[in-house]
């Protein structure tokens, strides 16, 4: 570690990754640069349509982050633009970064588009896959941040023949520059995060699925820009060829991955078989007459919400699915779309036709980029992913620099968003004695007092895209806002979300004098505070704003019936016109953050958070039930990379038992809590005795536990052991493992079945470590594995292959034909049903080993503390399933670890510490603000009933007990999360709702 500490962060990418780990660190203290290859940011999530499991609008999500990015005052974008080289050490790099020329200053450069509407040249569109064309001159998408033009070199006809030259001739900004040059240059940080995201597999080369012969088979990436509202065909999907409506479509699955035959890519790619019943689920929504299959080896919906999922696309969608891999693909001799050829279950040649053919590609990481990691000695593995350990997720090879994202791994957005909270966790533990000596601070903007003026209201209505445009009629809404009272000024825009656009709408509140805003757009749930945001920076009180939601209430659900959905749209926003007229500024109380730390559980995750919020300074509380710490790893053997998770455990333990700013309390529980982000007073029951204990912010790590199973002779058998029992036996080395000749084990056992349908993710992977032991430690020894669908995601892939390879035996069995397990002479009877030589087989057993669930500890008391929910299994609800998959939507409270969902020891730990994370962007803030929009009550007409005491859940209200006010109620704004449950339930009228008044609600109704 250098003896001088910078208080910067470089972050390589621009995906979802990099934004969350630039967002976690510019709050918590440091100044970040974000090094992006492309001209904008957004990376691979900005061209997805929706995002799996709930399907919501990809870009919807995202463009909150985007624009909260490019206005961040402590992260600065270096686009176009990739490191070269990294010297120095922790604490103190010199980063080497080539940036290549733009043509465009952007500090000039306006945004407004005259320069691409005038370049005549058009090439390739990378964004839509190449199905389209852009000019070269272009910003990568609508909502791109920076939302600055950039000349593509190669196609420029200025640039390659010194002809043209329209752009410089038409720009109002004189922001064109072809003079300008690529640049080398050194950035002087004390961490670096590598975030570059992945490569998606080019199936070209690959004959027999005739990808470069036919344009109907297309690559899943091509076939979301099909489906996207913003895509080529506006969300209608067609076939290429002809551009005729599809009837049939066909998903090959782990195109690219699965597979060392014909590509080098054994691992599998972790998101392929969600994407695909995502898509399938779209398209059937587009077209519920068409025609679905996909074709996979395994169905890997190993994720949170996974298997429900892909049950709905089968149960609820007629999406059929056909476990085989495609040989042969090719066209059609007899006329349109594309011939498939497979052998099915029954070992049945099977010949079918569809119309498009969609290639689920997997991921990998390109030369370029492990020659780059090479060169700045970052180890990798065999597949090209970055090379971390289980108890250090996001650590690189070399000290001081982190990864996060499909760069480390094969993975989803929400572990990306994970793994990027415990890179920017980690990035800034070194760096603490720097925080805030390189960050600005924001120069707030004078709000303007408009009370006692009229009301002038402006009203932007959103395309989109297609998303509400494709149904809803913009422009008709928008001419009829501007007919509505005090209405001064309407608009329409493509993307309300895009920086763009916020910045316009900045521009035109002053400009107009406009003192209330409507949006009518998508959701206020993600998107209220991005609004509100552009508000104050306009000067205008962040509550004059309302929020009509004219996609999800009108295009999403009226898809079918354009001029009802465009009729309700404008009495949506006649309605908002109606209440908003009566908004007036609401007031937040500032208050101060406790900078101590509450962590509720003392296993892996906890133990991890616990860390890593002392490493940053925090003082932190750790309570745990048991009589030690360590949780259900106390249970474990080794990881999947072969190290002793005793060994790990054990040095966890004893960092957390010297650390000074830990105090452990073993055999204690909540009793009570009280109080609200950064002021929580919580009563802890330790060993017969109460303590109070003040805490800012809290994190949840409870745990769960192994399902106990009721059936395959379990407790009747000592031959029958579950796989954590396994574990222990062989730590042991136990005579019942030792003398065994032969072992089975059965997966999916109170897993992905009626009563408990979600997938245990760990268990597959458990299993295969568990069977190489026993065949290393006796290698003659049969070893059979009874399932369902193997799902050892990502690189645990190898462990399957290796397995294989070792001599372990894989049966398939199906939930309605399960294994049959009796006892006979002193051994035991496993009988399985074999698909694939369509017979039943009986193995005669010494060892029978249960893969048991994850089943969660449904902590009601807990929950009910925080005013955190439980979803349906037990586990806890996050904020967000995407991009808030450690937060809770209270406030202050956090999650991670097997609580949320089962996880193995390397996502746990990551977890923990993007709970960390989230929770030091909040406590580094020092003081937080209230909203405005909480409850009051009319004393006068108070009746002292106490129902909104009884009623809240928050504990808002109260009865004042002394003064001439006794008997009457009052609310504490601070616990008031504004749900009005006090305003519906008071009988005499007292109460009322700031933002929603009764004269404003009932103004809305006089107006529908």
């Amino acid at each position: 570690m250098s003896e001088k500490t910078i208080g910067s962060v470089l972050i390589a990418g621009g995906g979802i990754a990099a934004i969350q780990a630039a967002l976690d660190l510019a709050d918590s203290g440091y100044y970040v640069y974000m090094v992006e290859k492309s001209p904008s940011i957004g990376g691979v999530m900005a061209q997805l349509d929706k995002t799996f499991p709930t399907n919501d609008c990809s870009m919807c999500i995202m463009s909150p982050k985007l624009v909260e990015v490019g206005r961040h005052i402590n992260i600065e974008l270096v686009t176009l633009a990739e490191i070269k080289d990294i010297k120095g050490e922790a604490g103190n790099f010199e980063v080497e970064v080539f940036q290549k020329a733009r043509y465009v200053d952007m500090d000039k450069c306006i945004g407004c588009g005259a320069c691409m509407e005038k370049c005549p040249k058009k090439v390739a569109d990378e964004y839509n896959m190449g199905l389209d064309k852009r000019k070269a001159i272009y910003v990568p998408y609508p909502q791109a941040v920076p939302l600055k033009y950039a000349i593509d070199p190669a196609n420029c006809i200025k640039i390659t023949k010194d002809k043209c030259g329209n752009c410089e001739k038409i720009c109002p900004a004189d922001a064109i520059n072809f003079k300008d040059t690529d640049k080398t240059f050194s950035l002087n940080v004390g961490s670096v995060i590598l975030a570059t995201g992945f490569s998606a597999y080019n199936p070209s080369g690959k004959d027999f699925l005739n990808y470069d012969r036919s344009k109907d088979v297309v690559t899943s990436l091509e076939f979301e820009r099909l489906l996207s509202a913003s895509g080529p065909f506006q969300g209608h999907v067609v076939r290429l060829s002809d551009k005729e409506h599809p009837h049939k479509i066909a998903w090959l699955q782990c195109v690219g991955s699965r597979d060392v035959n014909t590509c080098k890519n054994g691992h599998c790619s972790s998101v392929c078989c969600m994407y695909a019943i995502k898509q399938a689920i779209i398209a059937k929504e587009h077209d519920p007459e068409l025609e679905t299959k996909i074709f996979y080896m395994d169905m890997r919906t190993h994720g949170k919400g996974f298997e429900d999922c892909y049950n709905q696309a089968k149960e609820n969608y007629g999406v059929k699915f056909q476990r085989c891999r495609v040989h042969t693909v090719y066209g059609n001799p007899d006329g349109p779309g594309q011939v498939l050829e497979y052998i099915d279950e029954n070992n049945q040649r099977v010949t079918e036709v569809y119309d498009i053919v969609v290639l689920s590609v997997g991921m990998e990481i390109n030369d370029e980029v492990r020659a780059n990691a090479a060169n700045m000695g970052i180890e990798l593995t065999e597949g090209g992913f970055v090379k971390t350990s289980t108890f250090k997720p996001v650590s690189t090879s070399r000290e001081g620099v982190y990864v996060c994202g499909a760069f480390q791994g094969p993975k989803d957005i929400p572990q990306s968003v994970v793994e990027a909270g415990a890179a920017a966790l980690n990035a800034g533990a070194g760096l603490v004695s720097a925080r805030n000596t390189l960050t600005r601070t924001v120069e707030k903007v004078q709000e303007d007092d408009i009370r006692g003026d009229r009301p002038r209201i402006g009203v932007f209505v959103c395309h989109c895209g297609t998303n509400i445009a494709g149904v809803i009629d913009v422009e008709a809404v928008r001419d009829y806002a501007a007919g509505l009272p005090n209405v001064e000024y309407v608009n329409n825009n493509m993307y309300a979300c895009s920086q763009d656009t916020q910045d316009g709408m900045v521009k035109v509140i002053r400009e107009k004098g406009l003192n209330r805003i409507v949006v009518a757009a998508c959701s206020p749930r993600t998107h209220d505070p991005l609004f509100q945001e552009t508000l104050i920076n306009a000067g205008l009180n962040k509550y004059l704003f309302e929020m009509v939601n004219i996609r999800n209430h009108g295009s999403w659900v009226h898809k079918d019936q354009p001029a009802e959905a465009t009729l309700k749209a404008k009495e949506q926003v006649r309605m908002a016109v109606a209440k908003v007229a009566l908004f007036e500024p609401l007031s937040e109380a500032t208050l101060e953050i406790d900078q101590n730390v509450l962590v509720i559980g003392g296993g892996i995750s906890g133990m991890a958070a616990a860390r890593a919020l002392s490493t940053q300074g925090y003082h932190v509380t750790l309570v745990e039930r048991d009589k030690v710490l360590g949780g259900q790893a106390r249970n474990l053997y080794v990881t999947g990379k072969g190290e002793s998770i005793e060994e790990g455990l054990a040095d966890m333990v004893n960092s957390v038992a010297v650390d000074e700013k830990i105090d452990v309390l073993l055999e204690s529980g909540l009793k009570n809590v009280e109080g609200f982000v950064g002021n929580f007073v919580s009563t802890i029951e330790t060993k017969g005795s109460e303590k109070e204990i003040r805490h800012g912010v809290t994190i949840i790590a409870t745990g769960a536990e192994e399902y106990k199973p009721t059936e395959y002779l379990y407790g009747s058998s000592d031959m029958v052991v579950t796989g954590q029992e396994l574990d222990g036996l062989m730590k042991s080395h136990d005579a019942k493992v030792e003398k065994a000749e032969t072992a089975v084990f059965i997966q999916c056992v109170g897993s992905r079945e009626p009563g408990r349908t979600y997938c245990s993710r760990i268990c597959c992977t458990h299993t295969m470590v568990s069977a190489l032991h026993l065949k290393e430690k006796k290698p003659d020894m049969d070893v059979f594995v009874l399932y369902r669908d193997i799902r050892t995601y990502g690189e645990k892939e190898a462990l399957y292959k290796k397995a294989r390879e070792k001599g372990v035996i894989f049966v398939r069995y199906s939930l309605d034909a399960k294994p049959l397990v009796k006892e006979a002479e002193g051994r035991l009877l496993v009988r399985v049903y074999d698909p694939i030589i369509q017979r039943s087989l009986e193995l005669a057993a010494d060892l029978l080993v249960l893969a048991s669930a994850v089943k969660p500890y449904k902590d009601e008391r807990l929950a009910q503390f925080f005013k955190v929910p439980l979803n349906d299994d037990g586990f806890f609800v996050e904020a967000h399933v995407k991009l808030a998959p450690s937060d809770f939507a209270t406030d202050g409270v956090f999650l991670a670890g097997l609580a949320h969902y089962p996880k193995p020891i390397d996502e746990a730990i990551a977890q923990a510490q993007a709970a960390a994370a989230r929770a030091t962007g909040l406590l580094a803030r020092k003081t937080i603000n209230t909203s405005g929009q909480v409850a009051y009550v009319n004393q006068e007409l108070c009746s002292g009933c106490s129902v909104c005491v009884a009623v809240c859940p928050y504990n808002s209200p109260g009865m004042i007990l002394e003064g001439p006010r006794a008997g009457k109620a009052e609310i504490n704004p601070v616990l008031c999360k504004g749900c009005g449950a006090c305003v519906a339930s008071c009988r005499s009228g007292a109460l009322n709702l700031k933002g929603f008044e009764e004269g404003q609600i009932m103004a809305m109704i006089d107006a529908a």
